[in-house]
């Protein structure tokens, strides 16, 4: 009797979000690329869509509270910090490592819109509601899973802006 093949594992931490999206109800699958998807350009190379349907998990810090908030913007656009700013009522600042690290459980490159450590305040780009399906990280600068936009402001709780 031969024996079956074994799924192959994925990165503990693209597991991490396998784990989350399967807990939260979602049949998502995440897929791993021996090339990096850590930049949206790099992720749309890889998946073979636009770099527009990437949906980049971005972290920033409240200068006085030190509060984590997370921005998932279309892979083209650019945030306005001063609009973000006005939404969090306090100045902005782009953290180092560690506190990415920290907050979410995730190094920057990998950052997923769900599965993080700590609760994060989450603002979603609404030029992301253009599309049918998008793509997010899954937890390693190598995994990414597909889902719509509506999928994602459910799973995130995150508040539909115009952000660039």
């Amino acid at each position: 009797m031969s024996e079956a093949p074994q799924a192959k594992r994925l990165d503990p931490s693209a597991q991490k979000v396998q784990d989350a999206l399967n807990a939260l109800g979602y049949n998502h699958e995440v897929i791993e690329f021996a090339q990096t998807t850590r930049t949206s350009v790099e992720a749309a190379a890889a998946i073979g869509t636009t770099v527009a349907q990437i949906a980049k998990s971005l972290i920033f810090k409240t200068k006085h509270t030190h509060r984590a908030v997370l921005v998932i913007a279309s892979g083209v656009n650019r945030v306005n910090e001063k609009k973000l700013a006005a939404l969090t009522g306090e100045s902005i600042e782009r953290p180092d490592a560690d506190f990415v690290r920290t907050q979410t459980g995730f190094a920057i490159g990998g950052v997923p819109p769900i599965g993080h450590t700590n609760p994060i305040e989450t603002w979603i780009d609404e030029d992301l509601k253009a599309f049918d399906i998008i793509w997010a990280a899954a937890g390693t600068p190598f995994a990414v899973f597909q889902l719509t936009p509506t999928e994602l402001v459910a799973l995130t709780g995150g508040h539909v802006i115009a952000i660039k």
